[in-house]
């Protein structure tokens, strides 16, 4: 087979390489079929549970956005409620909550930083116990709720249910790692990109239906509707695959009676360092009176409901400022200008015209906040455009189908077509060697 020999393989040979070569085949076979496993339990039903009766209960409760909203995670599982209904969401929120502890306890972040492989194996470690932990916590959450509408209700129900939700998601957890592992990589990541592409086959239908129905404002409402999710699209990738390039010159090093310079180099900063989290971490929030009101009742959470509707100009500015302080905050918690300066300093590089030390810190950080406000000011608008054309074209098929949803659409798809291509290198390198 003739290989390209650019650093990049081609699509032809990404294609040949996927069907021919053993191990790439033996990856991707392995991670189709852990996915239709996964995709298979969320069918599986709980048993013990009158369905129609939970339906009307979610609707006639008022949670139905916040169940919807975590149906983007679990792709549909809590609102049909299968064994599989957590999904992947325990093991996303241990993740977010060791990245946090990481950047507040010494020791965690002494694991990651100093202590090498053994150090993210234990980090491994502990974010398991706390998907485990809070997975139970949710389980039991939904265990209660779902009590007034079983068929034989009480203690013994809600152990069974506890027990079902908290051990399917630690299946789903753990066939996240194997395709990690085993597969082509990503495996959290492409558990979730399962769980959104899953809803889509429903909404596209309901899209066509809605176009067929002969009303011309709702035709042209849908062609506006698609158009501005391609140019959205077009848009993420672009900023997603943004970077600001540091240019960093290496010192000379001797060797013998030979000076040697390093090649020039650089230091990427990505436009948006914290990918979807803003967003769902600024949609959490945001739904938060609403589950609180629901579960306490009380006046002044009501009338803060009602001041915090989607829709209103007070939501918007709320959530764009939510998204702007959200994107600082995962920014710093990725990227610390000092031990950045501090690594270059001993690697012997610097910056063109910035001294080494404090003034190379402040200088990251002066361009690291810049390019955070501009990825913040793009989340907001990612967020806000889809759900404003929805109301104003009154084309409301796709309401799944948010901010969120596309950014981590696209943002898997990029990173998995990455892996795809890093192992066509390796099979290139590979025959190379054998030849």
């Amino acid at each position: 087979m003739v290989v390209s020999r650019d650093k990049t393989p081609t699509a032809q040979e990404t294609f040949m390489q996927m069907a021919q070569a053993a191990g790439l085949r033996g990856r991707l076979l392995v991670t189709i079929g852990m996915l239709v496993l996964v995709r298979l339990g969320v069918f599986i039903p709980v048993p013990g549970i009158d369905r129609q009766a939970f339906q009307q209960g979610i609707q006639g409760s008022g949670l139905g956005n916040l169940i919807n909203f975590l149906d983007i995670f679990a792709g549909g599982g809590i609102s049909a409620l299968g064994i599989f209904a957590l999904g992947i969401l325990p093991y996303i929120n241990a993740s977010i909550i060791l990245q946090l502890l990481t950047a507040a306890l010494p020791s965690l972040e002494n694991l990651q930083k100093n202590e090498g492989e053994a150090g993210r194996r234990k980090i491994s470690q502990i974010t398991r116990y706390v998907a485990l932990g809070w997975g139970i916590i949710q389980s039991t959450g939904i265990a209660l709720f779902v009590n007034n509408f079983a068929v034989n209700p009480g203690p013994i129900f809600i152990a069974e249910t506890v027990l079902a939700l908290a051990a399917g998601s630690m299946f789903v957890m753990w066939v996240g790692e194997l395709i990690t592992e085993r597969g082509i990589g990503n495996g959290a990541s492409l558990l979730i990109f399962l769980s959104i592409v899953s809803t889509l086959p429903r909404s596209l239908g309901q899209t066509i239906d809605l176009a067929q129905s002969g009303d011309r404002s709702l035709v042209g409402g849908v062609i506006i509707l698609f158009l501005v999710f391609l140019v959205m699209i077009i848009g993420i990738v672009f900023v997603q695959e943004g970077t600001r390039r540091i240019p960093i010159i290496s010192a000379r090093r001797q060797v013998g009676r030979r000076t040697y310079l390093e090649k020039s180099s650089y230091l990427p900063l990505r436009l948006n360092q914290g990918g979807v989290m803003p967003i769902i971490f600024a949609s959490a929030v945001m739904f938060l009176p609403a589950s609180l009101a629901q579960f306490f009742p009380n006046e002044i959470l009501t009338r803060v409901v009602n001041y915090l509707s989607p829709g209103t100009w007070l939501y918007v500015v709320v959530y764009l400022l939510l998204i702007l302080f959200f994107s600082y905050f995962y920014a710093s918690l990725i990227v610390n200008p000092i031990d950045m300066s501090q690594n270059l300093k001993k690697m012997g590089a610097s910056i063109p015209g910035i001294r080494p030390g404090k003034a190379t810190s402040d200088y990251i950080e002066r361009v690291l906040n810049r390019l955070t406000f501009l990825g913040a000011i793009f989340l907001g608008l990612v967020a806000i455009i889809p759900t404003a054309v929805e109301g104003a074209t009154q084309v409301r098929t796709f309401q799944g189908l948010g901010a969120t949803s596309l950014l981590i659409l696209v943002g898997v798809a990029i990173d998995t077509a990455k892996q795809i291509q890093t192992y066509v290198i390796s099979q290139r390198y590979e025959g190379m060697v054998k030849q």
